[in-house]
């Protein structure tokens, strides 16, 4: 009986792996925590739509890379970009990292996003997708300065 459940569990395990995915972060800890706060940060003036404080995650030149769309750039455009309808929420948004690395003043992060956006007409609809971004250290603060994703369907 313990061969089989022993069993089991290594097929369980073995099936079940491409589904872990697990955290790279190389970089000193401080910088690698600052840079998850951001993260976190940033999904939450999405969803509360201080598009202003979004826009400031990026860096004065900061750019946008949409799926399906030209660059952004600048503050205005990005918060032009951001900035939701009125009769449109954003319920949930999270982004999960698989790799953050940090060079000096550089770093980048990947991984996956996902979301749920409420409509004017009361529909909800749930997003998710992968995203790549390049961060720069500007003033002892990190600040995106590319931000690329698309969506997996």
């Amino acid at each position: 009986m313990k061969k089989y459940f022993y069993l089991c569990v290594m097929f369980f395990l073995l099936g079940a792996s491409p589904l872990l995915k697990a955290q790279n972060y190389i970089g000193e800890t401080d910088e690698i925590n600052s840079i998850l706060e951001n993260i976190k940060q940033f999904s939450q003036y999405y969803m509360d739509g201080e598009y202003d404080q979004l826009a400031r995650c990026y860096t004065e030149d900061g750019k946008i890379f949409p799926d399906k769309t030209d660059i952004i750039e600048g503050y205005e455009a990005l918060k032009k970009r951001w900035t939701l309808p009125d009769n449109v929420d954003v319920l949930y948004h999270k982004a999960t990292p698989l790799e953050i690395r940090i060079v000096e003043d550089t770093a980048y992060d990947y991984g996956y996003y996902e979301g749920k956006t409420k409509w004017a007409n009361g529909n909800t609809v749930a997003f998710k997708g992968k995203y790549v971004i390049v961060w720069k250290k500007i003033e002892d603060e990190w600040k995106i300065y590319l931000d690329i994703w698309n969506k997996l369907e």
